[in-house]
């Protein structure tokens, strides 16, 4: 196994069944990931009505990977310090796309696209505080950088 590239399916594998974030307003859900997901490809797959409302988004590829919630408590959302989503992308284009989008769709920035080679020489992300402060990452692994 050691001489398989980990990168080479990336994007079309299944590692974590999902994700889920808390959110403070579906709405503002819906429009904030329906844009900053789509140049990764990513699209809302499900929605969830309780009681005669929609409490859950669930985004991804071909499943839900990544589901926004109103908490069931019926309190407000605390990101958590330690929770970080990050999302595979496409091309390096993509992961501009997403930070752009993102900046421009409510969220603030976390870090400007651009390569981490702290993580990897091929490690090219951007990071971004959703409007609830929920911390996600679009990534690329460009494997000419390695």
């Amino acid at each position: 196994m050691a001489d398989r590239d980990p990168f080479r399916d990336q994007g079309k594998q299944r590692a974590i069944y999902h994700v889920s974030l808390g959110i403070a307003d579906i709405e503002r859900a819906r429009a904030f990931y329906g844009a900053v997901l789509a140049p990764l490809g990513y699209r809302m797959l499900y929605a969830v009505e309780e009681r005669g409302r929609v409490t859950s988004l669930g985004w991804g590829l071909h499943w839900p990977e990544l589901w926004t919630n109103l908490p069931g408590d019926g309190k407000g959302p605390h990101p958590g310090n330690g929770v970080h989503v990050a999302f595979h992308a496409p091309s390096r284009t993509a992961v501009d796309d997403f930070h752009r989008i993102g900046l421009a769709s409510g969220a603030a920035d976390n870090g400007a696209p651009g390569y981490r080679v702290e993580y990897d020489p091929g490690y090219y992300g951007a990071f971004l505080l959703d409007p609830d402060g929920n911390r996600i990452e679009a990534m690329w692994f460009d494997p000419g950088r390695t």
